[in-house]
């Protein structure tokens, strides 16, 4: 396992359940990922949410995305834990106006709107988890991804 298949298993899940602090509470949401590289998670929210807020306060964030199966079998998650980059740049920016036209319709219709929030989760560590693993999760192979440049 290599960061790749977790690069690839986030981009066709799509769905991923990202916890942040609020103060002393945790806080979990279900959030459609745009898109995941070597560096890292990427998503997309608008800038006036709690959420946004809470990532700007605690970069430490965890995020799980999971994979149903068939059976009895519970399905595969990959499990990340890293810290929140905001995204300044104005041609990613562009790329997902582009790639999330909902945002338009919203009236985010810029790169430089200051609705307009994109992070990605990067500098952390990811790893597979299933059912089998159950009673051995901290022997699960851990994955370095998105490594300060």
């Amino acid at each position: 396992m290599d960061s790749q298949d977790c690069v690839k298993f986030a981009n066709q899940s799509k769905l991923a359940y990202f916890t942040t602090a609020d103060g002393d509470q945790p806080r979990v949401r279900p959030i459609g990922l745009w898109f995941a590289d070597d560096h890292g998670f990427y998503f997309q929210t608008e800038a006036n949410k709690a959420f946004y807020l809470q990532i700007k306060a605690n970069k430490k964030v965890g995020v799980c995305f999971y994979g149903p199966q068939c059976g009895s079998d519970l399905g595969t998650v990959v499990r990340v834990a890293g810290e929140v980059e905001l995204v300044d740049d104005p041609s990613l920016k562009a790329r997902v106006l582009q790639d999330r036209p909902f945002l338009k319709a919203m009236g985010i219709d810029k790169p430089e709107h200051p609705l307009l929030g994109v992070f990605c989760v990067s500098n952390g560590e990811a790893f597979f988890w299933t059912m089998q693993d159950n009673m051995k999760e901290s022997e699960a192979p851990r994955v370095k991804f998105g490594q300060r440049r």
